[in-house]
């Protein structure tokens, strides 16, 4: 059990879910302290029946703790991450900042467990479009071997914070109203559209033409699963969703894996649900699935257009098991294997 456990951005969408999640969980720490920038110290937060006020973060702050869970802008990150190592603390992040760094495993608890304890101070929680793909994936490429994948995304405005969630409210009662709407978060005004950018270009002299958000999915694809021989195209697009990202995965491996073994792998995987039936209408969307921990699956069907291709639909709530859920089921795992 960990002694003192600090959570960085506490107050924020993600760092709200990861106070509910430990709390829910019984998360094995014997003591906790809440940390944020100077505009929400002060606050108090509830926390296992105790009022807990929110300090603010310095480096004086980490003193006596042994494990971090940080959920911050990239910036803020590598600010404060390297401090708390230097204080001996473990970092459990869930920037985009240390995901590539060679020294920091990149960890999904039900893919690649065994990566958690090559840290050196810092472990990374990937990127939420990235997660629920590589949970499916994993099973898939552990038994057929995975040659390409081609991934489109519909991403919630969630995942751009709680200025992309006020947005769409906004625009969309701009919309309604007919009246006039400037776009601050995203592109252009998300109400009743669909924008086919998430980022910014990024790596143009390798991935010409791609975005961030894209080659994350790429980058932290082959990290994770330790085979950069994948050939992995995304696109990804920003939708009028509050919550939840969803995906189009089609697939190609070396040895065939029909309707019903990918059915049977992802039925005995950790987190995964497979919900398919469409003569039925039963899929995932993101109306039902919103609040969970798991990440969905169906629409599964052998794709017509190759020998060994699949194609599928998965759905999961970017903010828990995308972020929050993800890096405190990294930190329940590390203790797991630090403690027994």
């Amino acid at each position: 059990m960990f002694n003192m456990t600090a959570v960085l951005g506490a107050t924020g969408a993600v760092g709200s879910i990861i106070r509910a999640l430990m709390e829910e969980r019984n998360f094995p720490t014997k003591n906790i302290k809440f940390l944020a920038t100077a505009r929400s110290a002060g606050k108090v937060l509830k926390y296992a029946g105790r009022d807990i006020v929110v300090e603010e973060v310095c480096p004086e702050a980490f003193d006596g703790v042994d494990l971090v869970i940080s959920s911050t802008p990239d910036e803020t990150a590598a600010e404060w991450a390297p401090i708390a190592v230097q204080h001996g603390c473990i970092v459990v992040d869930e920037s985009a900042f240390f995901r590539m760094k060679e020294d920091v495993p990149l960890v999904i608890p039900e893919v690649n467990p065994d990566d958690i304890m090559k840290h050196k101070g810092i472990i990374a929680s990937p990127n939420c479009s990235t997660t629920q793909m590589v949970q499916a994936l994993q099973p898939l490429h552990a038994f057929g071997k995975l040659t390409r994948v081609n991934v489109a995304t519909y991403q919630a405005t969630s995942g751009a914070g709680v200025g992309g969630q006020r947005e769409l409210v906004e625009s969309s009662k701009a919309h309604l109203a007919g009246e006039a709407f400037e776009a601050k978060t995203f592109q252009y005004p998300i109400a009743f559209n669909v924008i086919p950018q998430i980022g910014n270009p990024k790596h143009p002299d390798t991935f010409p033409g791609y975005t961030s958000e894209e080659v994350k999915m790429i980058l932290e694809t082959w990290k994770m699963l330790g085979d950069d021989s994948i050939k992995i195209t995304a696109t990804c697009v920003r939708v009028p969703v509050e919550n939840c990202h969803s995906e189009v995965v089609s697939i190609e491996t070396e040895k065939k894996i029909t309707r019903e073994q990918a059915i049977e792998l992802w039925k005995n995987t950790p987190g995964l649900v497979v919900m398919d039936d469409v003569a039925n209408r039963v899929y995932p969307m993101p109306s039902i699935c919103s609040g969970s921990n798991d990440t969905y699956i169906g629409r599964i069907r052998e794709d017509v257009s190759c020998e060994n291709g699949l194609t599928f639909w998965c759905v999961s709530d970017n903010l828990r098991k995308g972020a929050a859920t993800n890096a405190v089921q990294i930190a329940e795992l590390l203790a797991k294997k630090m403690f027994g």
